[in-house]
C-alpha cells in the first residue's frame, strides 16, 4: 500500500556525470534535497584536475597542479565548511602577504594588504609594490568597468612598474594567458572579490596535505554518509532524448533509464560536452599549465620562511614548499609543451636554485604537463561559454569553463556545480500541471550564476 499523501513527491535521482570538483560541488549541493545522487566518472578515481597522486620517482604524494586560494573565494570556503574540511587549508601568510623576487635583479618585496574590508593599504608606501604610487592603483577601476571585448592590456598600462611586478604575474596565474590578450572582465571579477575588499578577501591559502586530502576525500566521505553512489570507469557515450527531455544515459556496456523527474548534471570538459550535445557552443581553444616538483634532501624552505613565492624575470612563476618538496607552476605554458621533461626540469631548477640559494645539482624531479588546463580566456573565447541551462529541462551543465563570471579556477568550478544544482532543484521531481517552464536554448544567459 502506498503511504504517500496526495501531493507527496517520490524519490527521484539526479545523475552527475563527471567527478571533478564541479561535479562534486553539485553533488554536495544536492545531497539534502531528498533526491538520490549518483556520480559517474570515466576515470578510476574522482577529482579531475583537482587531485593528488603518489609519484614513484619522488616517492611522495604531489598535486597534479598547484593551487592558491584567496579569502574571497566564498564558494570554495562554503564547500569546505559544509564537508567539515576548512582546517585542511592553511593560511600561507598571516596577515596576508604576497612575497616576490625578481630573478634578474635579485630584488625582493612583499605586498601587504590591510586586514579590514577597505583597501587602504594602497595609500601606504610600505605595503605597496616598491616604486609604485597610490594613483597607479586607481587604474584597477578600469578593469572593474571593462567592456566585454576589452583585454587586460587594453585597460592597464603594461609598461608600468605595478603591472610588471604585480598585475602581470597575478593575471597570468588567474587567466592562464598573456594578460595583454586575456579578458579584462574576468580579471576584473577576481580583483573585485579580493584585492578591492581588503586583506581578509585576498588572504592566500594552500592545501595543507594536498588537493585530494582537502577537497576530494572529505567530500566523498561526507557524501557517503548521505547515501550517494559513485560509479568510476563509467564513460558516458550518448544522451538519449525523448519528448524534449533526457530519457536515458548510455555508458560503455550499460544504459541507465531515467524515470519521470530524474535529472542530469553534465560536469565534463567542453569538448566532451559538445560531443554529447551537438549544436552546443563551447570554448574550443585551450592553454597549458606546467608544474614541476623537486624532492630535496632536507625540509623545503623558501626565502623569508614563506610557503609560496612569486617570481619574475625567469621561467618559473610561483614556488610552493611543503615538507621536503618544492613545486613550481608556470601558467600560459604552451611555449614549453614540446620540450622534454628532462630539459624542463633542468630549466626550472635553475630558477628554484637561484631563488632559494640551493646547489645547482638537480634533485629528483617530476614534470606534469597539462596541455588543456583551461580554456583560452580571451574576450572572444569567453563569449563561447554556455550557461548552466540547456534546451532540456532535466539537464544542466557544470564546469569551470561554463559562464560563471570568473576565470577557470577551483572557485569557478565550485560555483558552476552550485549553479547547476540550483537549476535542477527548480525542476520538480514530478512534472505537474502549472510547473514553470525553465527550458532555454544552449546559448541562454547564465542568469543564476551571480546569485550562487
Amino acid at each position: 500500500m502506498d503511504s504517500r499523501r496526495p501531493g507527496d513527491i517520490p524519490m527521484t535521482t539526479i545523475h552527475i556525470v563527471g567527478a571533478g570538483v564541479a561535479g562534486i560541488a553539485a553533488a554536495v549541493s544536492l545531497s539534502d534535497s531528498g533526491r538520490k545522487v549518483v556520480l559517474h566518472e570515466a576515470a578510476g578515481q574522482a577529482g579531475g584536475r583537482c587531485r593528488s597522486l603518489h609519484d614513484p620517482v619522488l616517492d611522495r604524494t604531489i598535486d597534479n597542479g598547484n593551487h592558491l586560494l584567496l579569502g574571497g573565494n566564498h564558494a570554495a570556503f562554503g564547500l569546505l565548511d559544509r564537508i567539515g574540511a576548512r582546517d585542511r587549508l592553511i593560511a600561507a601568510a598571516e596577515p596576508a602577504e604576497f612575497p616576490f623576487l625578481d630573478l634578474a635583479t635579485g630584488e625582493r618585496w612583499t605586498l601587504r594588504p590591510n586586514a579590514g574590508p577597505l583597501p587602504w593599504w594602497m595609500l601606504v608606501p610600505s605595503r605597496r609594490v616598491p616604486g609604485t604610487r597610490f594613483r597607479d592603483y586607481l587604474a584597477l577601476l578600469k578593469l572593474l568597468r571593462a567592456a566585454p571585448g576589452a583585454t587586460v592590456g587594453d585597460r592597464l598600462d603594461t609598461t608600468s612598474t605595478l603591472y610588471k611586478r604585480l598585475w602581470e604575474p597575478l593575471a597570468v596565474a588567474a587567466l592562464n594567458i598573456d594578460p595583454k590578450l586575456g579578458s579584462a572582465r574576468l580579471m576584473g571579477a577576481v580583483v573585485a572579490e579580493t584585492f578591492m575588499r581588503g586583506g581578509a578577501a585576498c588572504q592566500p591559502f594552500i592545501a595543507r596535505r594536498g588537493l585530494s586530502d582537502t577537497f576530494i576525500d572529505p567530500a566523498l566521505a561526507w557524501l557517503g554518509k548521505r547515501g550517494f553512489e559513485l560509479r568510476t570507469r563509467a564513460r558516458l557515450r550518448r544522451l538519449e532524448v525523448r519528448d524534449g527531455r533526457v530519457a536515458a544515459l548510455e555508458f560503455a556496456g550499460d544504459t541507465v533509464e531515467l524515470a519521470q523527474g530524474d535529472a542530469v548534471v553534465l560536469a565534463l570538459p567542453p569538448a566532451g560536452t559538445a560531443e554529447l550535445l551537438p549544436g552546443l557552443t563551447v570554448p574550443e581553444a585551450h592553454t597549458a599549465i606546467l608544474n614541476a616538483h623537486y624532492r630535496l634532501d632536507r625540509p623545503a624552505t623558501l626565502p623569508g620562511g614563506q610557503i609560496f613565492l612569486g617570481l619574475i624575470g625567469g621561467t618559473a612563476e610561483w614556488l610552493f614548499a611543503r615538507d621536503d618538496v618544492i613545486s613550481v607552476t608556470v601558467s600560459a605554458a604552451d611555449r614549453l609543451m614540446d620540450q622534454s621533461a628532462g630539459d624542463l626540469a633542468a630549466l626550472l631548477w635553475r630558477d628554484v636554485a637561484g631563488a632559494c640559494g640551493l646547489s645547482e645539482a638537480m634533485p629528483p624531479a617530476r614534470i606534469i604537463k597539462e596541455k588543456r588546463a583551461t580554456f583560452r580566456q580571451t574576450p572572444a573565447d569567453s563569449e563561447q561559454r554556455p550557461g548552466a541551462r540547456t534546451g532540456f529541462p532535466n539537464l544542466s551543465l557544470a564546469g569551470d569553463w561554463t559562464a560563471t563570471g570568473l576565470p577557470a579556477t577551483i572557485e569557478g568550478a565550485i560555483r558552476s556545480g552550485n549553479n547547476a544544482a540550483s537549476l535542477l532543484l527548480r525542476y520538480s521531481s514530478v512534472e505537474r500541471p502549472g510547473q514553470p517552464d525553465i527550458r532555454a536554448s544552449h546559448r541562454s544567459p547564465m542568469d543564476i550564476s551571480q546569485r550562487a
